[in-house]
């Protein structure tokens, strides 16, 4: 049984290395916990300076009960301090595996106690508890693992030191992989800032603000979510859409912040944004700028090929930039500008309409409009200001000091 138990830890641990998305990582992590210890429920806790972060939970008792999404929606992350008042804050501090048989009959002068209010609140009973420091190679504690009721069948009986022994190995493997998935996390992070920084800079040279950008991006993300989009395509596309006018940055201004009506020749430079955009792009191996690069390239084309800057018509078109259309006029028409104030829903609209199946693809509209609720929310949550506005005025309110934080 033993040997059984370390054969299926150094394929546990083969598995984990090749993942690299953190909360699928902590959920696999938990429920292979689980499985090793015949655990009924668990949890993960994460350190993040003198904090523990409650990242995810697991019950077999709660699933049956409530389903697995709503049991999720329950427990959601919460912070708290690392102290030696919780069991898992004990844990935290000491670097110490706690193997607790009862957690209802712990000695009078225990350094830690057990808080049964969620217990409580929800009717669960919390007996036999496993609670095992996840150390890095250096040592440094990454988080902690938390196993509540070790079961017989139907039997709540106490962990066993093989159980000790197996997971105080498996979370060493654990908090390697969850400290591997947080790096490319981070590194993720900053790539994706650096794009959406660079977006920024396209948008601050026009009349847009840097909420258009997460306005559209979410806009996407709403249609591609209702299309089945995988998750890894919607995460894609939402963050190649901040990329649609970059290619505005080689734009003269006296064009790009023309307060009147463009002439021909002017529109016709106004036009090359698109093909800037996706010349700048055109290079790259990574996956979302070459996915940013058809979205430049082709969201000012328009479905019955009218649109610019290569006139493609229909599903000629990638889809992407089919998607890009709607949600970028959308947001022109809903949206406060420095030169005009939102139109009504209503208008916003019939104009919509109006595009169905000459500016816009149908199907797509039609996916669009039948979640403005959703859409509405998106608008709520980032509309625009009159700071946001204040970049037309100058730089002087700027305190310079603080650009040095």
């Amino acid at each position: 049984m033993l040997t059984q138990n370390f054969e299926k830890l150094l394929d546990i641990g083969i598995a984990l290395s090749s993942i690299h998305d953190l909360d699928e990582l902590l959920d696999i992590i938990l429920s292979e916990a689980q499985l090793l210890t015949n655990a009924d429920s668990g949890s993960i806790y994460l350190v993040k300076g003198n904090r523990l972060i409650f990242k995810t939970s697991r019950s077999n008792t709660y699933f049956k009960k409530w389903g697995e999404a709503k049991t999720r929606e329950i427990f959601r992350s919460f912070e708290m301090p690392i102290t030696k008042e919780s069991i898992a804050g004990y844990v935290a501090l000491t670097a110490k595996t706690l193997n607790i048989p009862d957690v209802g009959n712990l000695p009078s002068d225990s350094e830690f106690r057990y808080n049964a209010t969620i217990d409580k609140k929800y009717g669960y009973a919390t007996v036999s508890m496993l609670v095992v420091p996840m150390l890095n190679r250096e040592r440094k504690i990454i988080g902690v693992l938390q196993l509540i009721n070790s079961m017989e069948g139907e039997k709540v009986i106490p962990f066993t030191e093989e159980h000790q022994r197996i997971t105080s190995s498996f979370s060493s493997q654990a908090a390697v992989s969850i400290q591997n998935a947080e790096l490319t996390k981070e590194l993720k992070n900053a790539n994706l800032d650096t794009i959406f920084k660079l977006s920024a800079a396209a948008e601050f040279r026009d009349k847009e603000t840097s909420n258009h950008i997460k306005r559209v991006s979410h806009y996407a993300r709403l249609i591609s979510q209702k299309l089945n989009y995988s998750k890894e395509e919607i995460e894609l596309l939402f963050w190649a859409v901040p990329m649609h006018d970059i290619g505005k940055l080689g734009i003269p201004d006296c064009i790009l912040q023309k307060p009147g009506i463009l002439t021909p020749e002017e529109r016709k430079i106004m036009e090359q944004h698109c093909v800037i955009g996706a010349v700048v792009l055109k290079d790259s191996t990574a996956e979302v700028l070459k996915k940013s690069k058809i979205v430049a390239l082709t969201h000012h084309e328009k479905y019955d090929g009218t649109g610019y800057p290569m006139g493609l018509s229909g599903k000629e078109i990638p889809i992407e930039g089919r998607i890009v259309a709607i949600v970028d006029v959308y947001d022109a028409l809903s949206s406060k500008r420095c030169y005009k104030e939102p139109f009504p829903e209503e208008k916003v609209i019939s104009i919509l309409e109006e595009g169905r199946g000459k500016h816009f693809d149908p199907d797509i509209l039609d996916i669009f409009l039948m979640n403005m609720n959703e859409a509405n929310k998106i608008r709520e949550s980032y509309q625009d200001t009159d700071k946001d506005f204040d970049k037309y005025v100058g730089l002087t309110n700027i305190n310079l000091s603080d650009l040095l934080k």
